[in-house]
């Protein structure tokens, strides 16, 4: 019997992109396990599974874009006691070092979430 659902050579239905951002979306505003959701959606758990890793690289790869920062170089005068360098992203947050090299292991940091 034939239900209108498009079909891979196999014979697995095929789910629209659209359709599945859909489901994904839900989930990510639900608080049920991916498997638990899959079940109640009838999805195969590694189908939706594999969903949910395409949709986070899909994101993790416009943040990556997004969180590129333009940076100057600055030059200070040395001072003879201890110094803070402080940077602010622009997103607000603050960094806070005591030399060159630190700061840049904290904005490292800060980027790669």
């Amino acid at each position: 019997m034939e239900s209108g659902e498009k079909r891979d050579r196999v014979g697995r239905k095929i789910t629209p992109t659209a359709r599945r951002e859909e489901l994904v979306g839900a989930w990510e505003r639900n608080g049920l396990t991916q498997a638990e959701f899959a079940r109640r959606e009838g999805v195969q758990y590694p189908t939706f599974a594999s969903w949910v890793q395409q949709a986070r690289a899909a994101k993790g790869a416009q943040r990556s874009v997004a969180t590129k920062l333009p940076f100057a170089e600055v030059q200070w005068p040395a001072t003879s006691g201890a110094s803070v360098i402080e940077v602010r992203l622009p997103d607000g947050t603050q960094l806070r070092g005591g030399g060159a090299a630190e700061l840049a292991k904290l904005v490292r940091a800060s980027i790669t979430f």
